[in-house]
């Protein structure tokens, strides 16, 4: 089955990607341009950067301590082979396919003859193998080509890059098995890879060297660095943990991990562990728009409730990594809440990061830009991970081939079977084939707007002899949402619907979402937004732009009515906002409150959606707005 995780047991199961088939939307067009465009600027700019040629450069003999790009270069490579095999199947493309083979036979050359494979070190002038662990990324990028090869041998079967791959992993196996060094990577990564290329194969080998690996981390294996071992959860063992930590990125990679080895090993504990994880990390670690890592200087996790807006690091490779761990909780446990922080994440951290034309990206996702960004050049690296418009290319370039394999496989994470019948867990306009156990076909087609439309149609797509379930997940903030099927309609619950009888083929059944807009609180305990308040509108966040207020420049100074809800207007959602003047003077800080000026009026302050934000150019942009308080009488 092609699916880019495939447990060999749990409480659901994944489709398969040719199960499931986007018929366009917001998630089909996303896709249709993640094909057209984006794959291809990918490997052009790493072509003319050379990331590419590094390949080659070591096959000739001729690679040195000149070599450009940063160690884990070779990753990017891989992430984007994983995204073109995963879209040489979905559309039987013939470029893609030459793609896929023309990367692989570059990549091959470069293989040392005992299977290990890295352009940065072990080769002429360049430092030994595995002589930095903390920062080489050998190892992590190994795993980035173990997910390619999952991704075609569960598409195309066993090829070139299938037995380049295995070449690899077993030299791990050697070098890093319970006989050989006990080692691990600064950035987790070869753990997920290892896990599910097992799976995929069939070699428990692999499992278990992936276990070794999550077993050996947290007991201070790795040496100290400035930032501290909780930077690559080298400071307290997993099973441990209470509570994500250090860098986001490798807390999540090694997290999803984690769970592969729990649901394949029966491991109960660790399963526990990971759990009790998710649940005080979404409390009170994650961002309204399910963006995690607040802190810049280590692309890392805050303390408790240290969720800055203008600062949050909210890196777009987390979002990804997170959607990882969440769709492996809920293929093990079924919960709805792990399919409600997917929705979040891939509404407003995934499908925020590229542009339009699928050909510029942001890597930070702030939830407060306090001055419009200079507009990219789309002939130049950009430097910076934030910048406050999309760039083309970075200096570290991991976020467009992360969000690039993400959408190239987004269908396989939208349904799940189990023995008795087929859930769904997000709504996009698709059409799905599934067979049960017991060898009887299930189907529906599915035409929506969401989450334009809260509105989800679904179509029994052919006869099934006899009862079936269909599950429908009802997000948390749905309270009102309605169900109507053979003829009735009922109020549902968030949480799971379902709906059990001998279904005709044809019948309809509709599930209505209320996505009307509403205001969402923050807790109190997060210092940075305490008095403001965020407008959401179905799963989508929503934001102020610059662009939309009569005085650019006040973006900062502007308060909203919390006494006036939030209603949709022309071309989006409005909320009812007051600017104040701004107190001027050589000091910030005022005896009393700053009160508005007497011919000060209220307008409609146009949100937009997150995920849309500086499309239309450079702006400033806030996720929450502070909330009206009237001064004191007198005043």
């Amino acid at each position: 089955m092609s699916s880019p995780v495939l447990p060999s047991h749990g409480r659901v199961r994944p489709l398969g990607l040719a199960q499931v088939t986007l018929t366009g939307g917001f998630w089909g067009e996303r896709q249709a341009v993640n094909a057209t465009a984006t794959l291809a600027h990918c490997e052009s700019w790493m072509e003319r950067l050379g990331w590419l040629a590094n390949f080659d450069r070591v096959a000739d003999g001729t690679t040195g301590p000149d070599r450009p790009g940063w160690p884990f270069s070779d990753s990017e490579v891989y992430k984007l082979l994983e995204a073109l095999c995963w879209e040489a199947a979905r559309t039987g493309d013939p470029e893609t396919e030459a793609a896929i083979k023309r990367l692989t036979t570059r990549i091959a050359r470069a293989q040392d003859p005992d299977g290990y494979l890295n352009t940065c070190f072990g080769h002429g002038d360049q430092p030994p193998r595995y002589s930095d662990l903390e920062g080489g990324h050998e190892l992590y990028n190994t795993g980035h080509l173990l997910q390619a090869a999952v991704a075609r041998l569960r598409t195309h079967g066993e090829d070139d890059l299938v037995r380049l791959a295995r070449r690899a992993a077993d030299h791990v196996c050697r070098t890093f098995g319970a006989d050989g060094r006990a080692g691990i990577c600064g950035h987790p990564e070869i753990e997920v890879g290892l896990a599910e290329f097992g799976r995929a194969l069939g070699e428990e080998r692999y499992v278990e060297q992936a276990r070794l690996f999550l077993d050996r981390r947290g007991h201070g294996t790795l040496r100290d660095i400035p930032l501290g071992r909780a930077y690559f959860q080298d400071d307290v063992p997993i099973r441990e943990a209470e509570v994500w930590r250090g860098h986001a990125v490798r807390a999540l990679y090694l997290t999803a991990a984690a769970v592969d080895v729990a649901v394949e090993r029966g491991d109960d504990e660790l399963l526990r562990a990971v759990e009790r994880q998710w649940e005080r990390s979404v409390a009170r670690r994650t961002y309204i728009t399910g963006g995690m890592g607040s802190r810049h200087q280590d692309e890392g996790f805050g303390e408790d409730w240290e969720l800055p807006p203008d600062r949050a690091y909210c890196e777009t490779c987390a979002g990804v990594a997170s959607i990882m761990v969440s769709w492996r909780l809920l293929l093990a446990t079924g919960e709805p809440r792990y399919a409600d922080l997917v929705e979040r994440t891939v509404y407003n951290v995934v499908a925020t990061s590229p542009s339009s034309d699928g050909r510029a990206f942001f890597y930070a996702n702030p939830l407060h830009q306090r001055t419009p960004g200079r507009p990219a050049d789309p002939d130049e690296v950009s430097p910076r991970a934030e910048g406050g418009t999309r760039a083309a290319w970075f200096d570290v370039s991991c976020c467009p081939t992360n969000v690039a394999r993400t959408l190239a496989s987004l269908h396989g994470y939208l349904a799940t079977t189990d023995d008795d019948g087929l859930q769904l867990h997000q709504y996009a306009s698709c059409e799905i084939r599934a067979e049960l156990p017991d060898g009887r076909p299930v189907g529906v087609d599915v035409e929506t707007r969401y989450p334009e439309s809260g509105t989800v149609r679904l179509r029994v797509a052919a006869g099934t002899p006899g009862p079936w379930t269909l599950t429908l997940r009802v997000p948390s903030w749905a309270a009102g949402a309605t169900l109507t099927e053979d003829g009735r309609t009922r109020q549902v619950s968030p949480g799971l619907v379902r709906v059990r009888r001998a279904f005709r083929a044809g019948e309809l059944i509709t599930l209505d979402l209320p996505v009307e807009p509403r205001f969402t609180w923050p807790d109190p305990r997060i210092d940075a937004v305490r008095g403001c308040v965020a407008v959401e509108r179905g799963p989508e966040v929503l934001c102020a732009e610059s662009r939309d207020l009569p005085d650019p420049d006040a973006l900062d100074a502007l308060v909203i009515d919390p006494g006036c809800a939030p209603r949709a207007g022309d071309g989006g959602t409005l909320v009812r906002a007051l600017l104040p003047a701004r107190p001027g003077g050589d000091w910030p800080y005022l005896s009393r409150p700053a009160a508005p000026p007497a011919d000060a009026g209220w307008i409609d302050l146009p949100l937009r959606p997150y995920h849309s934000w500086a499309r239309r150019g450079p702006a400033g942009m806030r996720v929450w707005l502070p909330a009206f308080t009237p001064h004191p009488e007198g005043e």
